[in-house]
């Protein structure tokens, strides 16, 4: 008896309790995991072009390349046509932001799957992995925009091709949308592959399709008549008033972009919901 209470007076350092409410997420404990956070961000942005030759210079070449391919199949070939926004700017700023979220929900959506051995060995509050990816994407993210950023300047300032205007300053809003849609589906989809492993299969897919039904490598006023069907994509808007506040051209309408808004919360709160009540259990089913 004298030893349960002296068990019961023990200050621990740390305690461990189980997550009872599927809605809440431990912000407080996030931080104090915030050292691993930017370990696995650090292995992320430096271990994947670690054993190339141009290293780093890949941030670079591959949207650079996929936007001269754009350029010759879809503007020249095709002859789709960019609202009369240089071709090479407007494809390299549509797959710069677009690569950012595919990349971003392709990864997240199989959070539990590949993380499936480490998760079943030790705790760690198991949002750091999502979270890390979204990091580590959102550095890739700004180090490709760079790049983007001096054709802009070079349109913009020595040639005045393009007219951006003061829009430009709802950027931050525009990349926290895209942060939070991809992480709330990329949360969905990797708890629901823990019972559905064909979604797995399914999600590399069904991205590439997802681009063909947002403005990114055609604007949207080329299309008039589907115009509004293509709006219900929430990422079009996005994409729209980005082209609008930084080329001056695009389609913007408040209530399409509250509408993008409105879908994003929407699913990042069962995104996690659905993560926090995965967790519990996905280890017996992976």
């Amino acid at each position: 008896m004298t030893n349960n209470k002296q068990d019961l007076s023990v200050k621990w350092d740390i305690i461990i309790d189980p997550n009872h409410s599927n809605t809440r997420v431990d912000f407080k404990e996030l931080w104090a995991y915030r050292d691993l956070i930017m370990m696995f961000v650090k292995r992320d942005v430096i271990t994947v072009y670690k054993q190339t030759i141009l290293g780093p210079v890949w941030f670079f070449i591959q949207p650079l390349m996929t936007s001269l391919m754009f350029i010759l199949i879809f503007d020249r070939m095709a002859n789709i046509g960019t609202d009369g926004i240089p071709p090479i700017l407007f494809y390299l700023g549509s797959v710069t932001i677009w690569n950012y979220f595919s990349d971003t929900l392709n990864i997240t959506s199989k959070t539990f799957i590949e993380n499936a051995t480490i998760f079943g060995k030790v705790y760690f509050p198991r949002l750091i992995i999502p979270i890390s990816k979204v990091i580590s994407g959102m550095i890739k993210l700004l180090i490709q925009f760079l790049l983007f950023f001096i054709f802009w300047i070079y349109y913009t300032l020595v040639t005045h091709t393009i007219h951006p205007n003061f829009a430009v300053f709802v950027l931050p809003v525009l990349l926290l949308l895209m942060i939070f849609l991809s992480l709330g589906l990329g949360l969905l989809i990797t708890a629901l592959t823990t019972k559905y492993r064909d979604l797995s299969f399914l999600i590399t897919f069904g991205v590439q399709l997802l681009m063909y039904v947002t403005p990114v490598i055609y604007p949207l006023n080329k299309y008039p008549k589907y115009q509004h069907y293509l709006l219900l994509n929430p990422l079009s808007s996005i994409f729209e008033l980005f082209k609008y506040s930084f080329y001056g051209k695009g389609y913007f309408n408040i209530f399409w972009f509250i509408y993008s808004l409105v879908f994003t919360v929407i699913a990042l709160f069962c995104g996690v919901v659905v993560f926090n009540k995965s967790e519990k259990s996905f280890i017996d089913k992976v």
